[in-house]
């Protein structure tokens, strides 16, 4: 890919900073990145274990000044020379980082550094990126704890949920830590942290993106993804990190279906003559006559209000054929596939402290919690007649899924990422929407679709079928065009002296 052509700004602020006003101001000469990581390391140090200690970050990269006078030198040289030339990353602790600590979100692996980064990372480095930061995630990649670090905390109310397990990226993004993240999504845990955060998170479909060199859970689910504050942000991180890799050979059924650039879907009248089926019943358990489910019900009727007066058709109340059933047997895939694919992922990491997952579950640091989820994987395999089970109830889902989207004509599916707001610390929020995608291997996307009452995000979701993330990034353009939800959390202010 060629590096992009960036028009230059007149001024730069470092709040809700972008990747094109980041490389115009570096261009121009207003902006180094040695100065703006300067600038995002401030933040972390003012916000992250103090003041609301927010405990979005793992371990700060210790070379991320030093290669960041290096990029200055090559953009000095030859100008942008890289698509994410200059750009300050946070990427999830769940992947390898070779130049840095890997903690998976638990304290037994505190100094642990991989020999080897994981391929989206270095696909990241290579498309001129600085990785800035490991950031915290739920524990071995649940929920929003860990033994490394306590609990991730809300950036909109630190009293607040900020959903895991890319909790750390999720909150890093939100309040202004970097410039764009990079998380994992196994049942939802990019698309979660982006509804509570006000931000764009993507799960792609799942053999667009490499997975070698991050700790598995369910490799059929597994995925890697873009969490960012806008959607164009997003489609440029996609760009760098989708494509083949020998070391993940499901990443083979990706060749010839990835666009030069997911940018060039993001077109300003992108929702006309698109057609979306809205899901009004609840995936997951729900309390429909709550206020907060109330205000989530009222978000989506605004955004499909939005979408309509923007040229889009829409087909309410739409039902995939023996929904309940087959969500149902499909399960939560945290019983059969976990410990083969954490034992092998452990075997191939020479330097790991720990070996196995019984090994992990022995000790007594680890998460209480995470210990009782994990505890049920423990001589579990997927030779098992259930595990046979839950294949073909997540094959049948899939086929009936796409069965409705041809019938109806519908690009993707609209509903919402949380039916309830962000729950209280340690608890996890109720009414969780983001399995479906998860079973069935479809790309789906979080959006920013406005606020609560008191001020917390409210998060809605697109799914499209597999390989369309360009069909979800040109209707999310659009339509994030013409909202404009985003807005900063007000707990994490400027500092004084930032641009």
């Amino acid at each position: 890919m060629q590096p992009r052509v960036v028009a230059e700004a007149e001024t730069f602020h470092l709040i809700e900073a972008s990747i094109d006003s980041i490389q115009a101001a570096l261009l121009a000469g207003r902006l180094t990145c040695r100065r703006l990581v300067e600038l995002y390391l401030d933040r972390i140090a003012a916000y992250d274990r103090q003041g609301p200690a927010l405990h979005a970050v793992q371990n700060v990269n210790p070379r991320a000044l030093a290669e960041a006078e290096a990029i200055d030198r090559r953009i000095a040289a030859s100008g942008l020379f890289a698509p994410l030339a200059g750009i300050p990353v946070l990427v999830k602790d769940q992947l390898n980082s070779d130049f840095m600590p890997t903690t998976y979100g638990s304290v037994l692996f505190r100094d642990f550094v991989p020999a080897r980064s994981a391929t989206a990372v270095e696909r990241l480095r290579r498309a001129g990126a600085v990785i800035l930061a490991k950031t915290t995630m739920g524990e071995f990649a649940t929920a929003y704890s860990g033994s490394a670090f306590g609990d991730c905390r809300n950036a909109y109310d630190p009293r607040r949920s900020p959903s895991g397990s890319s909790c750390g990226s999720g909150v890093g993004v939100a309040a202004n830590f970097g410039t764009v993240g990079l998380g994992e999504d196994t049942g939802g845990s990019v698309r979660g942290p982006a509804a509570h955060g006000s931000l764009v998170g993507l799960r792609p479909t799942l053999p667009l993106v490499s997975r070698a060199g991050m700790m598995p859970f369910a490799p059929t689910r597994d995925t890697v993804g873009p969490i960012a504050r806008s959607v164009r942000d997003a489609a440029l991180l996609l760009d760098a990190i989708a494509g083949y890799d020998p070391a993940d050979p499901v990443t083979a059924e990706s060749y010839g279906r990835i666009p030069d650039s997911y940018t060039r879907s993001l077109l300003p009248d992108g929702l006309r003559g698109m057609r979306f089926g809205i899901v009004r019943h609840p995936f997951e358990k729900a309390d429909v006559a709550a206020a907060d489910y109330r205000e989530v019900q009222a978000a989506i009727d605004r955004a499909v209000a939005d979408m309509r007066q923007r040229g889009a058709e829409t087909v309410d109340a739409v039902v995939i054929r023996d929904f309940c059933t087959l969500f149902e047997k499909a399960g939560r895939g945290d019983t059969y596939e976990p410990e083969n694919a954490i034992d092998g992922f452990l075997a191939a990491q020479k330097e790991a402290p720990l070996r196995t997952l019984r090994d992990i579950l022995d000790r007594p640091e680890v998460h209480p919690r995470r210990r009782q989820e994990l505890q049920r994987a423990l001589g579990h395999s997927t030779a098992e007649i259930g595990y046979l089970e839950e294949r073909q109830a997540r094959d049948r889902l899939r086929i009936n899924l796409l069965a409705l989207m041809a019938e109806e004509r519908l690009d993707a599916l609209i509903y919402a990422t949380y039916d309830h707001a962000p729950a209280e610390v340690p608890v996890s929020t109720p009414g969780s929407n983001r399995r479906l995608a998860s079973l069935v291997g479809f790309p789906a996307i979080s959006l920013p679709a406005g606020f609560f009452a008191d001020g917390l995000p409210i998060g809605l979701e697109l799914l499209a079928r597999p390989f369309a993330e360009a069909t979800l990034f040109r209707a999310a353009y659009d339509y994030e065009q013409t909202t404009r939800h985003r807005r900063p959390p007000s707990t994490v202010p400027p500092l004084p002296g930032e641009p």
